[in-house]
């Protein structure tokens, strides 16, 4: 037994880690400026709730009076990242006098703010209020991420009956049935059942 938790754990300091457990590994070892950037796919998509606050924001701004270039210009500086850059080009755009729809195709990209997008192409032909539609996608990307988290939470409970089952099977097993089947087996083979 001893030899093969020698095994597994030598087998662990020899196998290929990916960079992100290496740097868990070593912790503070690394300096920030020597750390690599960041490649995730993860890191890449806006976190729901960071995106639902952008968007409380710019109702705010737009309700305080500001024209569409200002709050989004404003906004683009506390936005997440995918949606920070998108709005800051869109801003640009709107106050060079870009026409809407076309300043808009840069933030109907993020699949975050497509409906952001349509919103105010529409709002820019129509000439209706976008704030409390915008209050309204915010509230909306909350209810999402709420209902992806209770979603994942049951996915976890569900995923994490399986390994326990594996544990518990075998004792309930052993524990359980083993000796009431050798219990009875040695009843009838000694002398059968009274």
């Amino acid at each position: 037994m001893w030899l093969s938790l020698i095994l597994v754990a030598g087998s662990a300091l020899v196998a290929p880690v990916s960079t992100k457990a290496h740097r868990r590994l070593r912790g503070s070892a690394i300096s920030t400026s020597d750390r690599p950037p960041e490649t995730d796919t993860a890191s890449e998509t806006a976190d729901p709730l960071a995106v639902a606050g952008t968007f409380d924001l710019l109702a705010a701004c737009l309700k305080a009076g500001l024209p569409m270039s200002a709050s989004a210009s404003a906004v683009a500086a506390f936005a997440p990242q995918p949606l920070s850059e998108s709005l800051g080009r869109t801003a640009h755009l709107l106050a060079l006098g870009a026409d809407p729809s076309t300043a808009w195709d840069v933030v109907a990209t993020e699949p975050a703010t497509e409906a952001l997008a349509r919103m105010a192409r529409r709002s820019a032909r129509s000439g209706a209020a976008l704030s409390s539609a915008i209050e309204e996608l915010a509230t909306q990307q909350r209810t999402d991420a709420e209902d992806c988290a209770v979603a994942a939470s049951e996915r976890a409970g569900v995923l994490i009956s399986g390994p326990l089952g594996l544990c518990f099977l075998p004792a309930f097993v052993c524990l359980g049935i083993v000796p009431v089947v050798i219990g009875l087996a040695g009843g009838v083979l000694a002398g059968g059942l009274p």
